[in-house]
C-alpha cells in the first residue's frame, strides 16, 4: 500500500497532518506559499538618500544592469515605480516619491502612492531623518503597517571618519546611530538600521532581515528569505533550512494522487513543479551567472564563476532558465527522464516511471549537491572560514 512507502510515511509525518489526504491538502497550500505569494516592499526617502542603490543591492543588480533602478536622477513624479526581483517574479520592490516637500501631508501621500498595496515600508535616509519622516511612519502606524527606518551610506562614514586620529569604528557607529534616533524620540525610540548598500556582509543588514522574518507572516516570510541577498554563512545556512523543510510539500504536490508508477507513463510527478523548486534554490543561493559574477569582482577572483558545475545545477543552466515565470508552461522546460538523468542507476523513467519515494530523494539529493555548492562557492571567496 501507498502508505507503507517509508518515504511517504516521513513526508505525512513532516507535514504534521494525521494521514496523507490531510497532507497532501497541505502541501499543496505549503507549495503555492513558496512559490506564489506576492512581497511588495515600499522603499521612500527624499531624493539623492540611496533608494534605487538600496533597491537595486537588493535585487542582486548593479546600477549599469539594464534591468536596475536608476541612481543619481532627480524626482519629477509622484508615482511609484515597481521592481520586480530577477529571480523571485513574486517579489516586489516599490520606489517611491520623496517625502521632502514643504507642504507634505502623510496621509495624503499615503493615498496618492497606494498605501494598501505595500507589506512594509523601508524609510532611507543618508543624513538626518527629518520631521516628514517622522510624520510618515505616524500615518503608517496609524494604519497599522510596519515601517523600518534605515540609515544608507555607512561606509562613506566610515571612510570620511578613518581619516581623523583616534579612529574607533563602533564609536562612529555609535554616534551616527544616537544622532538618527534624536529626531524620532516621539515614535518611542524604534530601531535603526546602519546600512551599506555596497557592503552587505556588514553592519546591520542581516539584522535589517531578521527583524523583518519575525514580524511578518510565516507565509510572507518564504517569499523574503528566497529574495533576501546571501550575505553571511547564516543567511544561507537558513535559506537551505527553509527549503529543506519544504521537501515533504514539494513531493507530495508534486505526486498528487499518483504515488505507484504506471507501467509506460513518463512520470508520476509534475515535473514542472520539481524544476520550479530546483530553480528557486538556484537564484535563493546566488548561483546564477549574474549573482556569481557580482561575487566575483568583488573579492577578485575570476575563476568563482567557473566553479557552479554541479550536475543539478548545470542541468538547470541547460534548460535555459535564466529566469523564472511561475506557470503552467513550466512544466514544457523537463520531463521526467531529464530528472532521472540526474540520479545515476535508475533507468529510464520512461519505462518506469517515478516513484513518490524516487521524487523525495531526487529533491533531496538535489537540494543538498546545490547547498554544497554554493557553501563551496563562498568559502573559496575568503567569505566564511575553510
Amino acid at each position: 500500500m501507498e502508505s507503507q512507502d517509508p518515504a511517504v510515511v516521513e513526508a505525512v509525518n513532516a507535514s504534521g497532518e494525521s494521514n496523507l489526504e490531510k497532507a497532501k491538502a497541505k502541501a499543496k497550500e505549503k507549495f503555492d506559499q513558496l512559490m506564489n505569494v506576492s512581497l511588495n516592499i515600499a522603499v521612500t526617502g527624499k531624493t539623492g538618500s540611496g533608494k534605487s542603490t538600496f533597491i537595486n543591492a537588493f535585487r542582486g543588480l548593479d546600477e549599469d544592469d539594464d534591468e536596475a533602478a536608476r541612481t543619481g536622477v532627480t524626482e519629477t513624479t509622484m508615482e511609484p515605480i515597481m521592481y520586480e526581483h530577477p529571480g523571485m517574479p513574486n517579489v516586489k520592490l516599490w520606489d517611491l516619491p520623496g517625502i521632502g516637500s514643504p507642504n507634505f501631508k502623510a496621509n495624503k501621500y499615503l493615498k496618492d502612492v497606494k498605501f494598501h498595496t505595500y507589506d512594509f515600508f523601508i524609510i532611507i535616509t543618508s543624513e538626518r531623518f527629518i520631521e516628514n519622516d517622522v510624520m510618515l511612519a505616524k500615518e503608517i502606524r496609524k494604519q497599522k503597517k510596519n515601517f523600518y527606518f534605515v540609515r544608507s551610506k555607512i561606509d562613506n562614514d566610515i571612510r570620511a571618519e578613518k581619516r581623523r586620529k583616534g579612529f574607533d569604528e563602533k564609536k562612529v557607529l555609535s554616534t551616527i546611530r544616537q544622532d538618527c534616533q534624536k529626531n524620532l524620540k516621539e515614535l518611542g525610540d524604534p530601531k535603526v538600521f546602519l546600512i551599506s548598500s555596497f557592503e552587505l556582509e556588514k553592519y546591520d543588514f542581516e539584522i535589517l532581515q531578521n527583524d523583518l522574518e519575525e514580524e511578518l507572516p510565516q507565509h510572507k516570510r518564504y517569499a523574503l528569505l528566497q529574495a533576501w541577498p546571501v550575505c553571511s554563512a547564516e543567511s544561507l545556512e537558513k535559506k537551505i533550512k527553509m527549503f529543506k523543510g519544504m521537501i515533504w510539500a514539494v513531493s507530495l504536490a508534486s505526486a498528487g494522487a499518483a504515488f505507484i508508477p504506471v507501467p509506460g507513463v513518463s512520470a508520476a510527478c509534475d515535473a514542472g513543479m520539481i524544476v520550479l523548486f530546483f530553480t528557486r534554490c538556484y537564484y535563493a543561493f546566488g548561483l546564477d551567472d549574474k549573482s556569481l559574477t557580482r561575487l566575483s569582482e568583488k573579492v577578485n577572483k575570476p575563476h568563482l564563476k567557473n566553479m557552479a558545475k554541479s550536475k543539478f545545477l548545470s542541468a538547470i543552466k541547460e534548460k535555459g532558465m535564466t529566469r523564472i515565470q511561475v506557470s503552467a508552461a513550466l512544466g514544457t522546460l523537463a520531463t521526467a527522464e531529464f530528472l532521472l538523468s540526474l540520479l545515476p542507476g535508475l533507468g529510464s523513467a520512461a519505462a518506469a516511471g517515478i516513484s513518490f519515494g524516487t521524487t523525495y530523494y531526487l529533491l533531496r539529493e538535489g537540494l543538498n549537491d546545490l547547498a554544497n555548492t554554493a557553501r563551496d562557492i563562498r568559502k573559496e571567496a575568503g567569505l566564511d572560514e575553510m
